[in-house]
């Protein structure tokens, strides 16, 4: 196994017998590195503020894909799609590996276990769904895409997936097909393309509220 670095948010307070959710946050490509700070940005700041701590009190796992790797070898900016990879990446199985680690020493919940990533790591929680649906009580992919052939792993699976109209860098093009593919395997998917929204796409999702609560009201079966 190839270490990455991982930071990981506890709940404020655990109470004996209580359990907690966890989500696993795949950063994008801005914030590969070795510091284990910059993969902080955006999801894992937001939810330490003290008042997001109070109401949606949580496990986030936050690892770091290294410099020059990717979490899913694939070209961001291509109009189709990849084929998927008979195997993950070596970072995206480090970040597997620090979910498992927290499951496994912490007051986990394991029926409410999220995925959500922006960009590169929007790229990131397709894939990995795709490879382990029944390990996700939800899935949150903002700014990303995937392969449409996998489609039919993901119709049992609670998805919101955001996307900005007016990105250039991924092409909303992408999530548009990813979600056709769910629907037409089964499932029922939810899909919000922001108008007049770029890439940045994140920040109107997971800075709403309505979005937080869906996510921490899904739980696996």
């Amino acid at each position: 196994m190839i270490p990455i670095p991982s930071r990981l948010l506890r709940p404020p307070r655990i109470e004996a017998g209580t359990t907690y959710p966890v989500i696993l946050f795949l950063h994008g490509a801005g914030d590969r590195g070795i510091d284990n700070e910059k993969q902080l940005a955006y999801l894992p700041t937001w939810l330490a503020e003290p008042a997001m701590r109070e109401r949606y009190p949580c496990y986030l796992v936050a690892p770091q894909c290294r410099p020059d790797r990717c979490w899913v070898e694939v070209a961001w900016d291509d109009v189709a799609s990849t084929p998927q990879a008979p195997q993950m990446t070596d970072d995206l199985a480090a970040a597997v590996a620090a979910l498992d680690e927290a499951l496994a020493m912490e007051a986990a919940d394991p029926g409410r276990v999220y995925l959500t990533g922006l960009s590169m790591g929007g790229f990131g929680a397709w894939d990995l769904a795709a490879r382990m649906p029944e390990r996700f009580a939800a899935l949150l992919p903002i700014c990303g895409g995937g392969d449409e052939a996998t489609a039919p792993r993901l119709g049992r699976l609670p998805i919101w997936c955001f996307h900005g109209a007016d990105d250039t860098v991924v092409l909303p093009g992408r999530s548009r097909s990813m979600i056709a593919a769910v629907k037409a395997a089964g499932g029922s998917p939810r899909y919000s393309e922001l108008e007049g929204v770029g890439h940045d796409s994140w920040t109107p999702a997971y800075r709403d509220p309505a979005v937080l609560d869906w996510l921490f009201g899904q739980r696996r079966m």
